[in-house]
């Protein structure tokens, strides 16, 4: 009786915890680990070079940041300066070897070389930063491009430089000259001439804004110009403001000792957020490129297999150009704006936010005295804007 009895009350011990089992709450499934992608970066520059290469180099650590089990390898100094005889194809192959799927090419100097690897690699996805295979059609399809507005950043930088400038003389050192540096030089000189004549109520003419190109991205001894040289030469002839278009901070340090000697001179740098730290007391500001949340738009869709071939010329958040997490593109002020430059430079920046100043909109010459742009007319971007033939009328320095 006693064994019929433990039988009968073990059974219902059973099942109950059957009808437990299947009534509860369900148990909480383990998160399956995040999806490993290892990315390559390879860029031109040193990757702590306080400009354009540093700010691909911080892109790739946050998507490391952001996105668990992505990894990011990485080789810098790939000129034939710093790495004599290593080629694009090299590094590729090696990236390869070590996991890469997806790899980033840094640089306008990459284009061509993006394209072969792109084309003999099949099964690599590559994001040339720059250039425009994409747009035009010589792109293999896992090829794409990625780009940041930065005229709106040069822009506000000539802005900057107008309002603060005793002389009128603003200079520009620029590195090699193609589409994109005449561009953006341009940029700089509209912006300047809209500020200058706008809230200073001053003539065009009497703006005088001088461009001097070094020959590459960055000082190389023996090959370039020096553009500490450079950036002194500007001064002695009686610019106060230099704006730079190279990835280095040449301009910027070089003011900085004019500065400590008793000139009036200030400088704006260029590319990476924090370049500003190399002579606070001087800089006006610095346009920025915010490489991180293109980047992890684009591991994102690749990790996702959701990526897609573009073209993508991305723009400021005007919500907020300083927003870290959603603007391509950036302006800092540097604690040299202040009092009334910096309120017109700020007006400056909402007046491009909201649309009601417009500086690709005629009439525009270029250089040579040809129309541009139209009365009225205002500039296709991806037409009248990313193919950039001349420099534009009132700006001195050559255009090839």
């Amino acid at each position: 009786m006693k064994y019929r009895t433990f039988l009968a009350v073990l059974t219902l011990v059973v099942i109950a915890a059957t009808l437990g089992a299947a009534c509860g709450p369900a148990a909480t499934p383990t998160p399956a680990p995040p999806k490993a992608v290892t990315f390559g970066v390879i860029m031109v520059g040193p990757y702590n070079d306080h400009g354009w290469s540093e700010a691909h180099y911080t892109a790739g650590q946050y998507v490391e940041q952001k996105l668990p089990g992505a990894k990011m390898i990485w080789l810098d100094k790939l000129n034939a300066a710093d790495r004599k005889g290593v080629t694009l194809d090299s590094v590729v192959a090696d990236m390869v070897s070590k996991g890469a799927k997806l790899i980033f090419t840094t640089s306008d100097d990459f284009v061509q070389d993006t394209r072969t690897a792109a084309e003999k690699y099949k099964d690599i996805t590559f994001i040339n930063i720059s250039g425009d295979d994409a747009m035009t059609g010589k792109a293999p399809k896992n090829e794409g491009n990625y780009m940041g507005k930065m005229e709106y950043g040069k822009m506000i930088a000539g802005c900057a430089a107008a309002m603060t400038t005793q002389t009128g003389k603003l200079a520009y050192l620029g590195p090699l000259i193609n589409d994109e540096t005449r561009r953006l030089a341009s940029s700089a000189y509209l912006g300047a001439r809209y500020c200058w004549t706008n809230y200073r109520g001053k003539p065009a003419a009497d703006l005088k804004f001088d461009v001097k190109w070094i020959g590459f991205w960055f000082n190389i001894p023996g090959v370039t110009l020096d553009p500490t040289k450079v950036a002194n030469d500007f001064i002695a002839a009686g610019a106060d403001v230099l704006i730079s278009g190279i990835d280095t901070t040449e301009a910027l340090v070089v003011a900085g000792q004019q500065a400590k000697q008793g000139k009036k001179v200030w400088a704006i740098p260029y590319d990476f957020k924090d370049a500003c730290k190399e002579a606070p007391e001087i800089c006006l500001g610095v346009p920025y490129f915010n490489w991180g949340p293109g980047y992890l738009k684009i591991v994102k869709a690749f990790t996702a297999g959701t990526w897609k071939q573009e073209w993508e010329w991305a723009g400021p958040d005007w919500k907020d150009i300083n927003n870290p997490d959603t603007s391509a593109v950036g302006f800092v002020a540097g604690s040299a704006l202040t009092g009334d430059a910096k309120t017109k430079t700020d007006a400056f920046i909402k007046g491009l936010a909201d649309g009601s100043i417009d500086l690709f909109k005629g009439p525009l010459n270029f250089q040579d005295g040809t129309v541009y742009l139209k009365d009225g007319e205002k500039a296709v971007w991806e037409k009248n804007v990313w193919y950039f033939p001349q420099l534009l009328q009132g700006m001195t320095g050559p255009s090839k």
